[in-house]
């Protein structure tokens, strides 16, 4: 594996994938949500920390 592919390896698994009561998908590092609760939603200062997916996909995806 070439060391890009190690550095994108490292970066995917320190993330966590949460999906909201409103069916968006949101990526986020695991060390910006340390309080977080599955089964909870985000609140808006751990949305801020996230990515939505759906702007990196797009709706079709």
């Amino acid at each position: 594996m070439s060391m890009r592919g190690e550095i994108i390896s490292k970066e995917y698994n320190s993330m966590v994938f949460v999906h909201d009561k409103n069916g968006k998908e949101y990526a986020c590092y695991a060390d910006d949500l340390k309080n977080f609760n599955a089964g909870q939603d985000l609140t808006e200062n751990e949305r801020k920390h996230c990515t939505d997916i759906s702007l990196v996909l797009g709706d079709s995806w």
